[in-house]
């Protein structure tokens, strides 16, 4: 009796800790370390890595061998790879509904002079507007100003970001827009300009008058070859007397060392005594032209003014002033030129 009750104590005791290895959990591994390799899992556990452990919890196995650890330059070569991926052209996307292509026709005239966005309205209602050729009546007509042709009473608008500026040029002004010598130049009468502008053909240092500034370089060549044939006019103070066929001379043409130069027109504007202002209009654009032609003839040049350019005029615009050209003006000089 008495052995029967050690055993059954024995059971009794066994029994409890039994239970307390299963309410511990001593065989049944933690989640993290079933999905983890064993190099966690093993470490305060002996017996885990032989994987038959006394307690080890059923259906467990031997533990899979821990992968090798990749090397740097691996690492490197996939982080390569990723940046490449992610770093070709981004994807062209479909339009929206509100994604439109081009400008409102009307915004675009405003940028270009023509004025407030009501009065380029108005404009358009008037039909004075052309686009590709075809009168616009209707509001809201968008436009895109790189391949449309767009024209105001038969006028062609610079609708893109284009600047053009007209300048009298005083005497003793180098043409061009920086001197290394550190002469006064062009460039000092527009130095707070963002964009970057050139100038139109030259004139010679003592010679006043009107010269072009623009950003537009396809009309400041047409307005510079000789093939489109656009005249200056300029006003030249010269001593007298002048015999009458001196017009028909300049006409006919003027020998010069570096060939014939001839003008398109030539007249007396103002005579005093011996004090002739005579008027030279011509297309060429040689160096020193008018004053070599007139110097040959046998008339000595004292003061030389360019009043146009093209169509182009001074006016009573003040030495050394800068104006903005209007619309007008810059469709007059397109149309010169066939833009």
């Amino acid at each position: 009796m008495r052995s029967s009750g050690r055993n059954n104590d024995r059971n009794y005791r066994g029994a409890g800790n039994d239970r307390d290895d299963r309410r511990q959990g001593a065989g049944r591994p933690r989640p993290e370390e079933r999905r983890h390799g064993q190099g966690q899992s093993g470490a305060g556990r002996p017996g885990a890595a032989q994987g038959g452990g006394k307690g080890q919890g059923r259906g467990q196995g031997k533990r899979r061998p821990a992968a090798p650890a990749r090397s740097r330059e691996y690492e490197a070569l996939l982080e390569d790879r990723n940046r490449e991926r992610h770093a070709g052209p981004a994807a062209k996307l479909p339009k929206t509904f509100g994604d439109q292509e081009g400008e409102r026709l009307q915004k675009v005239l405003a940028r270009a002079g023509l004025g407030s966005r009501r009065a380029c309205e108005e404009l358009i209602e008037q039909r004075r507007v052309e686009v590709n050729g075809r009168i616009v009546t209707e509001q809201g007509r968008r436009v895109d100003v790189e391949k449309d042709e767009i024209k105001v009473d038969g006028l062609t608008v610079a609708a893109q970001s284009y600047l053009f500026f007209a300048l009298n040029k005083p005497a003793g002004v180098v043409s061009s827009m920086e001197d290394p010598e550190g002469r006064q130049c062009l460039g000092d009468y527009v130095q707070n300009r963002e964009t970057r502008l050139f100038h139109v053909g030259r004139l010679d240092t003592e010679t006043e008058g009107i010269i072009l500034l623009t950003n537009h370089g396809e009309l400041a060549h047409r307005l510079t070859h000789p093939r489109y044939g656009v005249t200056k006019t300029y006003l030249a103070a010269i001593r007298g007397p002048i015999p009458r066929d001196l017009g028909k001379q300049l006409k006919e043409g003027i020998q010069l060392e570096d060939g014939y130069a001839r003008a398109d027109h030539f007249r007396v504007v103002e005579n005093t005594g011996r004090d002739y202002l005579v008027e030279v209009v011509l297309h060429e654009g040689r160096k020193h032209i008018v004053r070599r032609m007139l110097s040959e003839a046998g008339f000595p040049v004292d003061k030389l003014v360019r009043t146009h350019f093209g169509p182009i005029a001074l006016g009573d615009q003040k030495s050394g002033w800068l104006r903005r050209m209007t619309h007008t003006e810059v469709g007059r000089l397109m149309k010169e030129v066939g833009l």
